[in-house]
C-alpha cells in the first residue's frame, strides 16, 4: 500500500496524506485485456492471489466489520425497520474468525508500476469475515460484467477453498449495506430486490 505521511484534516474533513503511487490500475489495463480473456483471467489470478494474502492477516485495531456493516444497514434508506432487523439479527448469526479485509476491493484499486503492485483506497478496511470480503468484490463485478463476476469467484473457491454458497450467505447483509452508498437507481433497485427476497423467504 502506499506510505502514509499523515493524517489530518482538510476543511474539517479528515484526510490521509499518502505517497503518490504512478502507473495504472488493473481495471484501466482491464479495458484492453477484456478483448483477451486469457490475459484477463491471468490478471484474475493475480488480483485473487493478492485478496489472499490480505485476508491471511490478523486484523488489529481496526473497526470490526459487524459494527461497519450495521451502521451502513442502519443509514439505508430504502429498507424499512423490519429488513434492517432481519438482516442485523442475520450478520450477528454468522460465525467467523477476524481478519484483515480490505472492504472494497477490485481492480480499480490496484495499481500496477513495473512489477510492484500497489493496493490503494483502504478507508473501508475493517477486522471481519474474508467471505463478506470476497462477496463484496463479486457484487461489485457483477455490476459491471456476470462473466467477469464468475471468473472472479471461480478462481477465488478454487484457490480458498471456500464454497460458493459460504460467499453468497453474506449477499442480502452485503446488498443491505451497499444501499446506503451513492449508487444509481438501477443497481440499487437490483440490491434492494436481493433484500427484499431474503426478507419475505
Amino acid at each position: 500500500m502506499p506510505y502514509v505521511y499523515e493524517v489530518t484534516k482538510v476543511n474539517g474533513k479528515q484526510a490521509i496524506i499518502m505517497e503518490y503511487i504512478a502507473g495504472q490500475t488493473m481495471g484501466e489495463q482491464g479495458v484492453i485485456f477484456y478483448e483477451d480473456m486469457a490475459k484477463t483471467e491471468q490478471n484474475m489470478i493475480l488480483f485473487v492471489d493478492i485478496q489472499l494474502k490480505i485476508h491471511s492477516n490478523k486484523a488489529i485495531n481496526l473497526e470490526l466489520m459487524t459494527d461497519k456493516l450495521k451502521r451502513q444497514i442502519l443509514s439505508a434508506r430504502m429498507i424499512d425497520n423490519r429488513q434492517k432487523n432481519i438482516l442485523i439479527d442475520k450478520l450477528y448469526n454468522i460465525k467467523f474468525n477476524n481478519h484483515l479485509c480490505h472492504g472494497d476491493y477490485h481492480l480499480s484499486n490496484l495499481i500496477i508500476n513495473d512489477n510492484r503492485v500497489t493496493i490503494i483506497d483502504w478507508v473501508d478496511a475493517s477486522s471481519g469475515d474474508v467471505r463478506a470480503d470476497a462477496c463484496r468484490s463479486y457484487w461489485l463485478y457483477a455490476q459491471f460484467s456476470q462473466e467477469l463476476a464468475d471468473m472472479y469467484l471461480r478462481i477465488y473457491c478454487d484457490k480458498s477453498g471456500t464454497t460458493q454458497d459460504e460467499i453468497f450467505i453474506w449477499t442480502p447483509i452485503i446488498a443491505g449495506a451497499r444501499l446506503s452508498e451513492n449508487i444509481s437507481q438501477e443497481r440499487a433497485k437490483i440490491l434492494f430486490d436481493i433484500v427484499n427476497h431474503y426478507c419475505t423467504e
